[in-house]
């Protein structure tokens, strides 16, 4: 069955926007677990903006289910945290300082050596590894040859290209998980991914392991309720 892991970072924004501890970042993360979430995800940034790192610290205390850190491990600081923390699993994000969103995935060719070396260091601490990419055939053959346990597809362009020509979207996410699975790597997705697109990307990719949505699920929640969203998108990923 596909997991659902929900990012709480949009959380994290709202409260850093008025200081003070409300909405509660920690009780979320215990909430969307007892509300059916099959994991949590947090992308603590260097300016912390958002997720902080004592929170990461915090939620890691509370978590039942899985836990999931993205990030730059370019920052020591990150890899530190995550190696302090030991999640279920690390997300290797090539975000650069300062961005607003992760934007594109690794080229996992160029920075081959780089990605092997600092997945040898989350694998010896006992952490999955997953790295985020593109829909690229090479850089998934070459995601194999880092080490890494699973690849997260970087799902933007699926989800701008849905509206227009759904198959057109999914084709080259279709070829590229076929290609994961054939090498043996676990399939995750995620960004943009919300109630209107999720459930085609699941029905023609029903292997994938996990997606971790945030932005568009915090939004739904403002309108119907957190309890009710969680349930709508595992429901989008029970369907097929």
């Amino acid at each position: 069955m596909t997991k659902l892991s929900v990012n709480i970072n949009k959380i994290a924004t709202i409260r850093n926007s008025r200081g003070g501890n409300n909405p509660d970042v920690v009780k979320a993360a215990i909430d969307v677990q007892r509300f059916g979430a099959d994991g949590v995800t947090v992308h603590p940034r260097p300016d912390e903006r958002h997720i902080r790192y004592e929170d990461v610290r915090a939620i890691n205390k509370i978590i039942t289910t899985e836990f999931n850190i993205e990030g730059n491990p370019t920052e020591q600081k990150f890899i530190d945290l995550v190696l302090e923390i030991k999640p279920n699993q690390v997300t290797l994000v090539p975000d650069a300082l300062g961005q607003l969103t992760s934007n594109h995935g690794w080229n996992t060719i160029v920075h081959q050596t780089y990605l092997k070396d600092t997945i040898a260091i989350f694998h010896a601490a006992g952490i999955r590894v997953s790295i985020f990419i593109d829909p690229d055939i090479q850089m998934i053959k070459a995601a194999k040859t880092t080490g890494a346990d699973r690849v997260e597809l970087y799902t933007e362009n699926y989800a701008k290209g849905f509206d227009i020509d759904k198959e057109k979207a999914i084709y080259p996410y279709l070829k590229a998980a076929e290609v994961a699975r054939e090498l043996g790597l676990g399939i995750n997705a995620g960004h943009d991914l919300d109630l209107n697109n999720l459930g085609y990307l699941h029905q023609h990719i029903p292997w994938i392991d996990e997606v971790s949505i945030g932005h568009a699920l915090i939004c739904d929640a403002l309108y119907l309720g957190l309890e009710n969203v969680v349930q709508l998108y595992k429901r989008q990923l029970s369907y097929y």
